[in-house]
């Protein structure tokens, strides 16, 4: 296992109204947002994001930070799992030119209406059968997607990830530390499947024999 690190620091932070959420969220709005089509991206806010678009204001705070911590370069490969309309991708091939990148997500509507600029990088695939061979790529991220799998599929995503790496990844994943952390997370989730305390996730990264880094998604 690797050591958690938040290397989401320069993300921005938005204010989430996380009890406004856990009131007006119901079970039919968790199975919409799960299909990940374009309810979840570009429907009503209580589905998902409610309009997905780029912005530089997100990614690129944030590349800088990936770069200098596994030294990224032009000679680099980078695959994103859950990689959606592939704006991330998009800003690492802008900061870092003729790094090499690669994005799966599960959502035909994302990959269809990701960015021009790196839609023949993306695939639509599963995190749990990643379409690549051993060894295939530098670093493997994946934010916010693992947990979208129950126990077990969390472990074989995770298992993926190690793969198809060379060593070098990073994941976040809904978690809480307390209590109070736990409430809020279950009234703003719509699509994880696995919420754990943070010492459970670690158990859940042995049991994977995951080697990655990693950090938490706390709203």
């Amino acid at each position: 296992m690797g050591c958690e690190v938040d290397l989401m620091v320069n993300y921005p932070r938005s204010k989430r109204d996380v009890d406004g959420r856990g009131e007006t969220k119901t079970p039919e709005d968790r199975l919409i947002a799960r299909r990940f089509d374009r309810e979840f991206f570009d429907g009503d806010r209580r589905t998902g994001y409610g309009g997905f678009s780029y912005s530089p204001r997100f990614w690129q705070p944030v590349v800088p930070t990936f770069r200098e911590y596994f030294a990224l370069t032009a000679g680099s490969s980078l695959l994103d799992v859950g990689c959606a309309k592939g704006f991330m991708l998009h800003d690492f091939r802008e900061m870092i030119p003729g790094i090499s990148v690669a994005g799966i997500d599960v959502s035909r509507y994302a990959i269809e209406n990701s960015m021009e600029e790196v839609r023949p990088f993306l695939k639509i695939a599963d995190a749990r059968d990643l379409p690549y061979p051993d060894k295939s790529f530098s670093v493997v991220i994946s934010i916010t997607t693992v947990h979208n799998f129950d126990h077990q599929d969390c472990i074989l995503a995770l298992k993926e990830i190690e793969r198809v790496g060379r060593g070098k990844s990073f994941i976040t994943v809904d978690a809480y530390r307390n209590e109070e952390e736990r409430l809020r997370m279950h009234k703003w989730n719509l699509t994880a499947k696995t919420i754990l305390h943070v010492d459970e996730w670690r158990e859940l990264f042995k049991e994977a024999n995951f080697t990655g880094d990693y950090y938490w998604f706390l709203p």
